[in-house]
């Protein structure tokens, strides 16, 4: 019996679902439902695009004929407000009702919204999708001196952009350091140091307390008292989850949907994916992470049993000729051996963590090719005797490793 597959989101998740269903099945309908007006783009472009041209035909996941050719019906500017679980049916802003034999749920997250005085004057942005940034390019030309709440991935892109484009920019971060769940110590003042280098205002364990001005942005407070001009304001402080339309049904929640590992939730013909889901108690927030969850949803919405698996943690950041590296757990145990090597002619640094013979994590700058070779060793869960290797660089380790696999010796 045919049946018919409704997808409310349109993004990684989504992408990732229709792809794994079509390569099973080409005969079950395909409906997605999007409240945008955009086809399904790359959302981490934005910040790296923002204001290189940025084009929606550029950062496309997928052409738009591809929709076509792959027979999936896209509904987009239509905006899922209500579902009905029971009913198997999903409530439209214009009212209409659309029933389902199976519904995957994989409408993201929004930013988190700062919980500070002024956060709605004009001028205050936030970074989320293509309507965000077509607002943040056309404020920008008005503006001169701009403050980015946050120091995650997205704020010190744009913080690079922005300087480039010839802003005043100051990043505020409650942390006191820079990615400090990514990155170690030296790698965060390293990152905090080319910032600076390049004019933007790092300003660390720093909380903003108002955004001043009557009606448009003029300024800014910490709660230290540190008081100073701006007239745009960009935050970015973490996400939270659209389970708005969820409300007053039984599907189970926490922060997001909770999913088990087949992405299933409380009700079994629902499924949810990326950022709207809740995991092993956690949201990942991250774009590969939704992707592989699609698949899995996509895959068991076609009953193939297939369970999720969590991917190797992976970031990667490029601002003012600086390329960052982290993969893994970066964080020092008490029993992990790490290596260190640096070179500071060519502004590269090496970082490898080694626990219970297996390489559990690395921090690299300025070198993809070792970074990508490091990668590769984690994810294919190489096997290190430590004891052995305590007095080598990083490179003579993977010199190492490469001639014990290509000898194809069982042990190091």
């Amino acid at each position: 019996m045919k049946e018919k597959i409704v997808i409310v989101g349109c993004g990684a998740a989504s992408v990732s679902a229709i792809k794994a269903i079509r390569s099973i099945d080409s005969n079950n309908e395909i409906h997605v439902y999007s409240d945008e007006a955009y086809f399904p783009y790359y959302r981490p472009k934005i910040s790296k695009k923002l204001l290189d041209n940025l084009n929606e035909d550029e950062i496309l996941i997928q052409k738009k004929d591809w929709y076509e050719n792959n027979n999936v019906e896209l509904h987009l500017n239509s905006k899922v407000i209500k579902l009905s679980p029971e009913n198997d049916e999903i409530i439209l802003n214009n009212e209409n009702t659309v029933s389902y034999s199976k519904l995957l749920l994989a409408t993201g997250a929004d930013n988190i919204i700062p919980k500070v005085r002024g956060i709605h004057k004009l001028g205050v942005f936030t970074l989320r999708n293509l309507n965000n940034a077509y607002k943040i390019i056309d404020f920008i030309k008005k503006s001169d001196s701009i403050l980015l709440i946050g120091g995650g991935i997205q704020n010190l892109e744009m913080s690079t952009a922005l300087s480039n484009f010839g802003k005043k920019v100051t990043i505020l971060e409650l942390a006191p350091r820079l990615m400090p769940r990514q990155l170690d110590i030296f790698a965060s003042e390293k990152l905090k140091r080319t910032l600076e280098n390049n004019g933007v205002n790092v300003m660390l364990s720093t909380e903003i307390d108002e955004i001043l001005g009557e009606d448009r942005v003029k300024g800014y407070v910490t709660k230290s008292g540190i008081k100073a001009y701006c007239d745009m304001v960009i935050y970015s402080i973490g996400i939270l989850p659209n389970i708005d339309i969820i409300q007053n049904t039984n599907i189970k929640i926490n922060k997001g949907i909770i999913v088990n590992e087949k992405m299933q939730t409380s009700f079994g013909n629902i499924y949810a994916a990326g950022d709207i889901c809740e995991y092993n108690n956690r949201i990942y927030g991250l774009w590969d992470i939704s992707t592989k969850q699609g698949k899995v949803a996509g895959l068991n919405i076609c009953n193939e049993n297939t369970v999720f698996q969590l991917p190797i943690p992976i970031t990667s950041l490029d601002t003012f000729n600086m390329s960052l590296y982290s993969i893994g757990d970066v964080e020092e145990k008490s029993d992990s051996l790490i290596l260190v090597e640096t070179d500071a002619s060519k502004n590269r640094y090496y970082k490898v963590l080694l626990q219970n013979n297996h390489i559990t994590g690395a921090i690299i700058i300025g070198d993809l090719k070792t970074f990508l070779t490091i990668k590769k060793f984690i994810e294919n869960d190489i096997e290190v005797e430590l004891n052995k290797f305590n007095n080598i660089s990083v490179h003579e380790l993977i010199d190492i490793i490469k001639n014990r696999i290509n000898s194809k010796i069982p042990a190091l």
